[in-house]
């Protein structure tokens, strides 16, 4: 980036109080905001619009270019100061000072101070001692400076990873030792015989493993319209990637399947290594690169030859069988006996189950990044990060383009988390409706972009208390596993995360904690107020407390609804500067507008689905669609949902992480139709009901 005044190249990304990066000029002050971003700085953003666009009814030309595009900017008249910005894109640069004047500002309460402090280009003795302490981290990390060459002359080493046969044989001994304790204690008590107990446990066990990839198989015939390959039907340099890389692992060649849709996805399932199927979506051959192609195809091959497939098919085994113990305790009717054995079972089991579900997801996540690291011995372990960014953060690359190198390339695709990312935290995603002659993304992926999205996954506390509950690491976590690699194989990073966070973000994942779960805290106290009056003071109870409890628990649920889905304003922005908000999770909404294309909808191939995503000139992201009751998502999903492929949209809503980035629809715009979601609404109308019926109960 060059600057618009100066024409320096010292532009700097820094995070503000307001959790937004912005392109900050450290030779002369100047800042750079990306569409949208003015908006957050003030307390007042629809004050600050109506200014903007009126302003823009009068710009001239201006002689400085845009930065990020090249392009002509235009200079408008804000109050006594003059501002460029890109009437295209809504990107603005403010010289040094400008931000403090513009008309309101003062009264406003605009807010765009930096976390990182700067004075005139100079930094003070702790910055320079923590950029001293973050070179030697990496040199003590990687043996050398971030900004060294391909040719090292040192001995890097990888973080170790847990012995992988260790590990699988302790978690599965574990999680089956915690299967038969609650066995044990359904024979001690007299629930089941000794007999019954172990014909359950096996039968079940036995019929569960031979059955679900028969059953995976019916689902993708009918549901996904998968077709089954064979070797000579694939792309030539495909067959002989995967032919070489099975030959050297004495695995026979995998069968194919490949689902006719424009998502970049890619999943493993069978019994063992000879069994395997991988299954590998249309998209895979048209979103990216050979190198990268085959980069997602050895880590599906990785899973296979760990046995992963069979090893998490007998860990999940066990809390299946931990929650069907408990539902089944829970509905034997004891008459004339004492309940509370049955109680104490049931309550047992149940938090069995808990503990083994988080074991299998632990497991599964150590798997992957065995499977990365199979992957990245085969390939560039760079390429298979490219293929991260790509899928799961939705960046768009650059093409190269010899008439225009400035020129960013908007034929962009599909992203997806099947099957290389989790899809229970982060959904599916697929273009069932792209067309054929799709390009792949540009390889010329911007870094900074890719940091930006990165920071969220390493800096907020949300991505940590996300990753708990997911199959899969965070992908910022895997790409700097992967880098690591790259080092110990002699290339160059891909990414070199070497910056330093600038607060610790727990404040608001507390406040978010606390306000997402307002109504069940004040039920929880209501209700102890309620029964320790009772229980203490040995009066009539007061069934006033518990009706009480209707106008709490309606407050509640006004006030997180309010937090949730700020509706102030709706600023419109790009993918990439969204993916750059640290401050956001999924109850911290960050309201927003975007325009572009519907490419596709819902989980790769299925008809059912009624989500969408949207593709701009800077990447792709998911929409929710959402509405109070799920019948109504079933019947625009068969009905109507098909009719927006293609079309291009503008939707106002609520970017999110949780841990994927999304926007929860609330409303969204297309040259025919006009369609709006109702669960703000509905929340809000809930609350209030609430209010009112308790008021009644308690005067009634």
């Amino acid at each position: 980036m060059k600057c618009p005044c100066c024409g320096s190249e010292n532009f700097k990304e820094l995070m503000t109080t307001a959790g937004v990066l912005v392109d900050y000029c450290e030779k002369c002050n100047g800042v750079w905001l990306d569409k949208g971003e003015i908006f957050y700085f003030s307390s007042s953003p629809t004050y600050v619009k109506f200014k903007i666009e009126n302003a823009l009814k009068e710009s001239s030309p201006s002689k400085r270019i845009n930065p990020k595009t090249g392009k002509k900017l235009l200079l408008i008249k804000l109050g006594d100061i003059e501002v460029d910005i890109d009437g295209e894109d809504g990107g603005m640069f403010f010289d040094k000072g400008e931000l403090e004047r513009i008309p309101g500002s003062k009264n406003l309460g605009f807010n765009i101070k930096f976390e990182s402090k700067i004075n005139n280009n100079v930094m003070n003795n702790k910055d320079i001692k923590d950029k001293s302490k973050a070179q030697d981290d990496w040199q003590s990390m990687y043996g050398k400076k971030a900004n060294s060459t391909k040719k090292r002359r040192y001995k890097a080493f990888l973080k170790p990873l847990p012995n992988l046969a260790l590990v699988s044989i302790n978690t599965v001994v574990m999680l089956y030792a915690l299967l038969g304790l609650i066995f044990i204690t359904l024979v001690e008590f007299e629930v089941l015989s000794n007999d019954f107990a172990f014909f359950i446990f096996v039968v079940i066990a036995f019929v569960q493993f031979v059955i679900s990839s028969f059953i995976m198989d019916l689902m993708l015939r009918f549901f996904y319209k998968v077709n089954w390959l064979v070797k000579a039907e694939l792309p030539e340099n495909t067959a002989k990637f995967i032919e070489k890389v099975c030959k050297m692992n004495n695995m026979k060649f995998p069968k194919i399947g490949v689902i006719p849709d424009g998502s970049p996805n890619a999943f493993t399932y069978g019994h063992t290594p000879n069994n395997a199927r991988i299954i590998i979506t249309n998209g895979m051959f048209k979103l990216l690169g050979e190198e990268e192609l085959n980069g997602v195809i050895a880590h599906e091959i990785g899973h296979a030859v760990h046995w992963d497939m069979l090893l998490m098919t007998i860990a999940k085994i066990v809390p299946m069988f931990m929650y069907y113990i408990y539902r089944t305790v829970i509905r034997v009717k004891t008459k004339g006996k004492d309940n509370m054995p049955k109680l104490l079972i049931a309550a047992f089991a149940y938090l069995l189950y808990i503990l083994s579900e988080y074991v299998v997801l632990w497991f599964s996540r150590v798997r992957e990044y065995y499977a990365d690291r199979f992957a990245g011995k085969y390939v560039s372990p760079n390429s298979l990060s490219q293929a991260l960014v790509k899928i799961g953060y939705g960046l768009a690359g650059k093409k190269e383009d010899k008439n225009d190198k400035n020129k960013r390339n908007p034929a962009l695709e599909g992203i997806s988390t099947m099957g290389i990312f989790d899809a229970k935290a982060a959904k599916s995603f697929a273009i069932s409706s792209f067309s054929s002659h799709a390009e792949s993304m540009g390889d010329n992926l911007d870094k900074n972009d890719i940091k930006g999205a990165m920071r969220w996954d390493l800096w907020n506390p949300w991505a940590g208390f996300y990753e708990i509950s997911s199959t899969h690491p965070l992908i910022a976590k895997r790409i700097d596993a992967l880098s690591r690699q790259s080092i110990v194989q002699g290339e160059e990073p891909y990414i070199e995360f070497d910056e330093r966070k600038p607060e610790s973000y727990w404040d608001e994942f507390f406040i978010d904690m606390f306000i997402g779960y307002l109504p069940e805290i004040l039920i929880f106290v209501m209700m102890i107020i309620a029964f320790g009056t009772y229980y203490m003071e040995r009066t009539a109870f007061d069934i006033f407390h518990l009706k009480g409890v209707f106008v709490i628990y309606g407050l509640a649920i006004m006030i997180r609804t309010w937090f949730s889905y700020k509706s102030d304003m709706f600023p419109e922005m790009n993918v990439s500067s969204l993916l750059k908000i640290v401050k956001v999770s999924g109850i911290r909404g960050v309201p927003v507008t975007i325009k572009g294309k519907i490419i596709g909808r819902g989980i790769p191939g299925y008809i059912f689905s009624e989500d969408f995503i949207i593709q701009d000139q800077t990447g792709i992201i998911f929409l929710d669609y959402k509405q109070p009751l799920r019948i109504f998502e079933f019947f625009f999903a068969i009905l109507r949902a098909g009719d927006f492929s293609g079309q291009d949209v503008t939707i106002t809503g609520w970017f999110r992480r949780a841990p994927v980035p999304y926007i929860e629809i609330l409303n969204l715009k297309s040259s025919f139709q006009n369609l709006n979601c109702y669960v703000y609404w509905f929340k809000l109308f809930w609350g209030v009901l609430c209010i009112i019926g308790g008021i009644l109960a308690c005067i009634m």
